[in-house]
């Protein structure tokens, strides 16, 4: 089977293996993007001015000293492989034969609570993200996993041990992401009992999305892996591999981060916006990938509010995390992309 047949059919003739497409159209590259070189944190020692500045003046930053076995990221990454690797109809009903709550996406980064796309706007349809990947809702992974076809037992084996390493990875990123946020707090002046912090930061709403990037024809400039976004979690923690193409924007420039290895890299997201009442903010990032030839894949986890926790700031109106979701799954389906926070300003109509 080629690479090609892998991925969903609508990224196939831009990838044609790596060889250019007679098709294809050359798209100039006018501005070459800089590298930045974005703030360390160490996580064995935060340092309260160091993580005060990379939330003020970034909303992004890289973590050393973390802790997650490198063992079980490169296992991780190899089984991740392997899984999307799988023909692309193969993929479509992976998890549905096994009875998981996982679930694999393609063309957009845009999902509802379940893992499905959502559907965009007519005029936004042709609007496709060269990334396809896996959900994973943490808090509903099964004990193990069931399957209902006898005769594959290997394919059963392979995501048995997806189930493990992912459900591994998501208890250290967890307790990496509630530390942040307590650190994160403290900065801002906010001392939170245990319940107010799980109002804000409730690790049941964790999830893992793990992304594949396709190879592009060599022709075709470089291409944008996924739009330009920003996060509606609190806290979003990347591993990216090795080929990068994560971008930020930064003074209105935009700038490549490029990958260090056994680092992750962790940005704030609209909630922690909201929270911080300004103070901190939710970085612009997309993906935009530079090396034509290589795949690109990343595991990222995003963790949100309680649903019904109201956040409370002098720029947005009072909102609860679950009329943000709706709000912006609205936009997203009628207006074909995220508005996000000004939705939520004091002069701003909601849509819904």
């Amino acid at each position: 089977m080629s690479i090609s047949e892998s991925y969903p059919p609508a990224f196939r003739c831009a990838i044609n293996d790596g060889i250019p497409s007679a098709t294809a159209e050359i798209e100039p590259v006018l501005v070459q993007d800089k590298d930045i070189d974005i703030p360390v944190i160490d996580f064995e020692g935060l340092d309260k001015e160091i993580l005060t500045e990379a939330c003020r003046d970034w909303g992004i930053f890289r973590l050393k000293n973390h802790g997650v076995p490198l063992a079980l990221t490169s296992q991780l990454q190899e089984i991740s492989e392997s899984l999307l690797s799988l023909p692309f109809e193969n993929k479509q009903k992976l998890f549905a034969a096994v009875n998981s709550p996982l679930a694999y996406f393609w063309g957009t980064p845009a999902l509802n609570r379940s893992g499905d796309a959502l559907k965009r706007g007519a005029h936004q349809a042709s609007n496709v993200s060269k990334v396809e990947g896996f959900n994973v809702p943490l808090s509903k992974l099964p004990a193990s996993t069931s399957c209902d076809d006898d005769d594959d037992d290997a394919r059963h084996s392979e995501l048995e041990s997806f189930r493990v390493l992912i459900k591994e990875y998501g208890r250290h990123i967890a307790r990496i992401a509630v530390t942040l946020f307590e650190a994160i707090a403290l900065t801002l002046n906010l001392e939170l009992s245990s319940d107010q912090r799980s109002e804000y930061l409730l690790e049941s709403t964790g999830l893992i999305r793990v992304y594949r990037y396709p190879p592009s024809d060599k022709t075709a400039g470089e291409a944008l892996g996924m739009e330009v976004h920003t996060d509606s979690s609190v806290i979003s923690v990347l591993k990216e591999d090795e080929t990068g193409g994560l971008e930020i924007m930064k003074d209105e420039e935009w700038f490549r981060v490029k990958p260090v290895a056994d680092t992750l890299i962790v940005n704030l997201g609209d909630m922690m916006q909201a929270i911080s009442d300004n103070e901190y903010k939710s970085v612009k990032h997309r993906v935009k990938k530079k090396d034509m030839t290589t795949q690109r894949h990343s595991v990222c986890y995003f963790v949100f509010p309680q649903r019904d926790c109201v956040i409370k700031s002098s720029n947005y109106k009072p909102f609860t995390y679950s009329e943000f979701e709706a709000q912006v799954q609205a936009d997203v389906q009628s207006l074909g992309t995220k508005i996000g926070l000004p939705r939520f300003a004091p002069e701003s109509p909601l849509f819904l």
